[in-house]
């Protein structure tokens, strides 16, 4: 099975990613990992997108899209999850001709859907679990505050990433997302238009929900 997820940051997409990807033992594929990846190795495409990540931009195609198809190519042979990718209308186009012309098929694609501005508020309250990153804690979210700086889930150290923090770098990197001309949102409604004849499930979600209710929701839609 593979699973094309989409959704602005603070949107819960890493949290519901997990979900499905335990369920039915995906690679759990996300962009941001494959950068601090090559980031953290020092290699030439990771000291390239490094400049563009600290800048609250997008990483050019000609960086990105080597890097994620890699991954895909060597994935197990029960299916992906991929997020974070693709982040533009160009993206998906590039990724679409890739998943033909190497004869994958694509199952289902997930939206979040999220106001911008509940989606800013969340990215400045979260923090990030030493032990796993996608173990919810939100300090301005009630369902999900951690005591203290401990994650609830573990117990593990939690931090905070500067540019979380930085008003400026979310409005950018929302910039891209919302765009629905050329960003993510109009990458995702290309897959939309997609679905129907291709032969894939589109799943919308209500990112405003409950952790529960939204894995009520898309679990019951996974089949």
């Amino acid at each position: 099975m593979n699973i094309l997820i989409f959704g602005p940051n603070g949107s819960g997409k890493g949290t519901q990613g997990a979900l499905a990807k335990k369920k039915f033992e995906l690679d759990h594929i996300e962009s941001g990992a494959i950068f601090r990846k090559h980031i953290g190795g020092g290699t030439e495409l990771g000291m390239k997108a490094k400049a563009f990540i600290e800048k609250g931009e997008l990483v050019p195609d000609d960086i990105t899209i080597p890097m994620v198809l890699d991954v895909l190519q060597s994935s197990d042979e029960n299916g992906w999850l991929l997020d974070g990718f693709p982040r533009s209308i160009v993206q998906a186009q590039k990724l679409w001709e890739a998943l033909e012309k190497d004869g994958v098929k694509l199952d289902y694609v997930i939206e979040i859907l999220l106001p911008r501005e509940v989606a800013k508020n969340r990215i400045m309250g979260r923090r990030l679990c030493e032990n796993d990153p996608n173990h919810p804690n939100n300090k301005f979210i009630d369902a999900i505050k951690p005591e203290g700086d401990v994650c609830r889930v573990c117990g593990g150290a939690l931090t905070e990433r500067a540019d979380d923090q930085d008003g400026d770098a979310i409005n950018k990197r929302h910039d891209i997302y919302y765009d629905e001309t050329t960003g993510t949102v109009a990458a995702a409604y290309f897959y939309k238009d997609l679905a129907a004849k291709a032969g894939f499930k589109y799943i919308t979600l209500d990112g405003e929900g409950t952790i529960d209710s939204i894995k009520e929701t898309l679990m019951a839609q996974l089949v």
